[in-house]
């Protein structure tokens, strides 16, 4: 029978990044894209129909013997993107899981009282078009569906072309209330990220809540000049009004019990090492229990 690690081990090369380290999965990128059919190779190894929804979410099904339809299903997963340079566990971690829990299952001959689905959700990380929880987003109606199709990854291709690509039909993304509706209970193994285990003296916990996430966009304009004629008092350097953004950021947060405050990208525009940059564009990561603290 399968296990977790040996079920890691097997997609421990896909989408390694020489340069940052860890992984580089994108949604849709070749690496994510191979993990996506190692997964549905799996679940129709144990007998589980998988099907992909006009999203992109995968389910891959167990059912009831004799029962239609599959309503009130417990359903299980994670994702397959990553962060750039992400860890070997996160995302993948749920879904190996599942996968072997079905295999436990089938080995204790468990017959189903209630559908079970394995589901990947894509885009969750949000690291190709800035959108966290994209796929799940769409899904549940919580974004709209022409602001997704008009996003633009690094490259400058939007999602719907990207989407297109990877065999969906972007015109149908959206709210999705049938498959919705078929979730009767959601559970997902998922690496912990933090320290709380290790205070705990706890191999695996129960999470009680999820921190409330505000993701900003700023745009810090300024003007390009030459770094070795431009004297300082003539300057104006958007690198240092990001730089004194990215001090208030922190300062805040240390200011407010349990709040997080991120930037953890900075693009420069030209991005010259010996050019006084023109603008530069910063993305801010907050996060607190109360979203009022979080917008605050």
């Amino acid at each position: 029978m399968a296990t977790v690690t040996g079920l890691l081990a097997g997609i421990a090369g896909t989408g390694r990044d020489g340069v940052r380290g860890g992984y580089t999965r994108p949604v849709y990128s070749t690496a994510e894209l191979d993990l996506r059919t190692w997964f549905c190779e799996q679940a129709a190894a144990r007998g589980l129909a998988a099907e992909t929804d006009r999203n992109g979410v995968i389910w891959a099904w167990w059912d009831v013997p004799g029962r239609p339809g599959r309503a009130d299903a417990v359903v299980t997963g994670s994702h397959l993107d990553s962060v750039p340079g992400g860890g070997p566990f996160d995302g993948p971690l749920g879904l190996a899981s599942a996968l072997v829990a079905v295999d436990l299952l089938k080995e204790r001959g468990t017959v189903p009282r209630r559908p079970l689905a394995l589901a990947v959700f894509p885009e969750e990380e949000g690291s190709r078009f800035g959108v966290a929880c994209l796929g799940s987003r769409l899904l549940s109606g919580a974004i709209d569906p022409d602001k997704v199709r008009n996003l633009k990854d690094p490259d400058g291709s939007t999602f719907a072309d990207v989407a297109r690509k990877a065999g969906l039909d972007p015109r149908f993304i959206g709210p999705d209330p049938q498959a919705l509706s078929r979730i009767g209970a959601f559970v997902e193994l998922h690496v912990e990220q933090g320290r709380g285990l290790a205070d705990l003296d706890r191999p695996v916990a129960i999470g009680s809540s999820v921190l409330g996430h505000g993701r900003w966009r700023l745009h810090v304009a300024g003007e390009g000049n030459h770094a070795g004629t431009t004297l300082m008092q003539d300057r104006r350097d958007p690198m240092a009004a990001a730089a004194a953004m990215v001090q208030a950021g922190r300062a805040v947060a240390l200011g407010h019990r349990h709040a997080r405050a991120t930037v953890g990208r900075i693009v420069p525009v030209p991005g010259g090492t010996n050019v006084i940059a023109s603008s530069v564009d910063l993305w801010l990561d907050v996060r607190h229990p109360d979203d009022a603290v979080t917008a605050a």
